[in-house]
């Protein structure tokens, strides 16, 4: 079937060519490349020298590090709930970011860091009266802003390391064509999201520069000697392979990125890794207070309320 084929419904969003194999097999090789990544990155650096660089770092600089992540993550919060309610699921921002601390719950441990986002989209289609592939748009086209972001910010970052060639400043058409298109998408498939579209795109912005400082940040408590720009869009280029559902909670996929980048860039590779575990363990750490709401009475979800609809209470 082409992707491309209208939906049947008369709505016009585009149907997609679905290949599915058993939930155990996609476990099994989602952690057989996370193991593999691990094994080889692992297997080219000095382990004792990542670990002692890690256990020298400033813990005044990290802890400022850690604070900058989470109001990133809080930010996206704000944008998802935009994208929701675009879909008249309608939640206080209190409540969704305790549903929101929720995913990252699940993103830490499942395949490619996808599985809060699948438990987020069965719960709100069980307590909302809207299509379950509504709301599976609303929070993939999330994820596809935070890419967009990521991108035309990596492009930035390119220009910006020295040696990169003459004709390096042409990529610099590669951010409003990147733009353009995914106004077209919109447009063309999404109209309901598009109102919606300008603003996520500035909080997209926001977020990948509190993370972008949050992993300068670590670099300053890592002590690296030189300029930063090149550790920098590693870690940028690292954020969008860890995006893609191919290793266990985006862990193995970023190191690997990283060992790459730095062998191309001539970078210090210890200080490269250390940089990507130091940032899991950020991320893990933040995402791990969401097993608040995964064991305990944390997230209320409410019986209906007026206007036909559920909502998660923020009580």
């Amino acid at each position: 079937m082409n992707p491309s084929i209208r939906n049947p419904t008369g709505l016009n969003e585009p149907l997609s060519v679905k290949i599915k194999l058993p939930p155990f097999v996609k476990v099994i090789l989602k952690l057989a490349i996370t193991v593999a990544a691990l094994w080889y990155v692992f297997s080219k650096i000095e382990l004792q020298q990542v670990i002692m660089t890690i256990g020298q770092s400033n813990l005044f600089y990290l802890a400022g590090a850690l604070i900058l992540f989470v109001f990133s993550k809080m930010v996206s919060s704000f944008r998802l709930n935009r994208y929701l309610a675009s879909i008249d699921i309608v939640l206080s921002q209190k409540a969704h970011m305790r549903l929101y601390l929720l995913g990252m719950f699940y993103n830490l441990f499942l395949p490619g860091g996808i599985g809060g986002d699948g438990y987020k989209i069965y719960l709100l289609s069980r307590r909302y009266d809207v299509a379950t592939r509504r709301i599976f748009w609303a929070i993939l086209l999330d994820r596809i802003i935070g890419v967009l972001a990521l991108f035309c910010m990596s492009v930035v970052l390119f220009n910006l390391i020295p040696g990169m060639g003459t004709y390096a400043w042409f990529t610099w058409i590669l951010i409003p064509l990147s733009i353009f298109i995914i106004y077209l998408i919109f447009r063309r498939y999404f109209p309901y999201f598009l109102p919606a579209l300008w603003i996520t795109n500035l909080q997209s912005v926001v977020v990948q520069v509190l993370q972008l400082l949050s992993a300068i940040l670590i670099l300053l408590s890592l002590k690296v000697p030189g300029s930063l720009e090149g550790y920098l869009f590693v870690f940028l280029i690292s954020s969008i392979v860890a995006v893609l559902p191919l290793t266990i909670g985006g862990i193995g996929s970023r190191e690997f990125t990283f060992m790459l980048g730095a062998q191309w860039l001539g970078l210090d590779l210890d200080i490269s890794i250390s940089l990507s575990l130091i940032f899991f363990l950020i991320t893990a750490f933040t995402s791990l207070w969401g097993v608040i709401y995964s064991v305990g009475p944390g997230l209320k979800l409410d019986s209906k309320q007026g206007g036909g609809q559920d909502r998660v209470s923020s009580e």
